[in-house]
């Protein structure tokens, strides 16, 4: 199992540049991939993103590359002086200091903050060259990545299992006070139409008719068996390699339902109390349910 959040980071070397890659993924019912990349370069967008959602179905997965040109070592780049335009600079504060009376001159960091005068040229790959490169790096860096969801993963798992487990428990408490439901209103019914003055016999007609309605309205046999299969689904999917994040969610929201179908059928206090604990851990379920990928 993996959760949708981590972080990876790669490096490789390729003909003489280095292609740095750091990936993260956040959050998300699809997955979306979002490239930054040097405009250069950007005609790779579609083969990166294609790399990228190979291997991970889930997630917003943010890759961003850059590079730089290695030579012997050191960043290949080159600092092109304009001296024409720093001579006209100079010439002109030069001129209009003459002209006003006022103390002339620049030194070298007033020539740094004038436009154009400095610029850092760097060497530019081709999009064909830098494949090769680019492609193993992100391929390093999603490995990352996958190591860290899996590690997160693995915290998800135990989690969503010691949860499921109470949803159980509180589903095999329902199921042991449910054959009790009918005896139990049979004697409140009687009770009460004592309570009134009117002496029922337990065999009569009306009576047994209006306790077979009542036990054919509040039978919650059904609900609890899709409960426990859905309890057995959830768990499978657990163990599973695959991405279930769907359908951890899916059957998440089913065994919500199961629980609000109960809450309406049982109309018995012991029960209506086991069913509010049930949804409110089946709630924490689907929350946790919405970090797995």
């Amino acid at each position: 199992m993996r959760s949708m959040t981590g972080f990876g980071r790669a490096e490789n070397v390729h003909n003489g540049v280095a292609f740095q890659v750091e990936a993260s993924s956040v959050n998300r019912k699809q997955a979306d991939v979002s490239v930054g990349i040097p405009r250069e370069l950007s005609q790779l967008e579609t083969p990166i993103r294609k790399a990228v959602l190979a291997r991970v179905s889930r997630g917003r997965i943010t890759v961003n590359i850059r590079y730089e040109s290695i030579v012997s070592g050191e960043e290949s780049s080159s600092l092109i002086v304009d001296e024409n335009l720093a001579a006209g600079y100079i010439a002109g504060v030069a001129k209009i200091a003459e002209r006003h009376g006022i103390p002339a001159g620049l030194d070298a960091s007033d020539l740094l903050r004038i436009p154009g005068v400095f610029e850092s040229q760097e060497s530019v790959v081709d999009p064909g060259d830098a494949w090769p490169g680019i492609e193993s790096a992100v391929t390093a860096a999603i490995t990352d990545l996958i190591t860290m969801r899996e590690s997160e993963g693995a915290h998800l798992k135990d989690e969503l299992s010691d949860l499921l487990s109470k949803v159980e428990g509180e589903a095999q408490a329902i199921d042991k006070l449910a054959p009790g439901v009918v005896d139990h209103y049979r004697k409140s019914l009687h009770a009460r139409l004592a309570e009134a003055g009117v002496d029922v016999p337990l065999d009569d007609e009306r009576v047994v008719r209006e306790i077979g309605i009542f036990a054919e309205k509040c039978d919650i046999s059904e609900e609890l068996a899709r409960l426990r299969s859905h309890v057995t689904k959830f768990r499978e999917y657990l163990e599973s390699d695959e991405p279930t994040g769907r359908s951890l969610d899916f059957l998440a929201q089913e065994l919500f339902r199961e629980f609000n179908t109960i809450g309406a059928k049982a109309n018995h206090a012991e029960i209506a109390q086991g069913v509010v604990r049930g949804k409110t851990e089946v709630e924490k379920i689907r929350e946790q349910a919405q970090n797995v990928e």
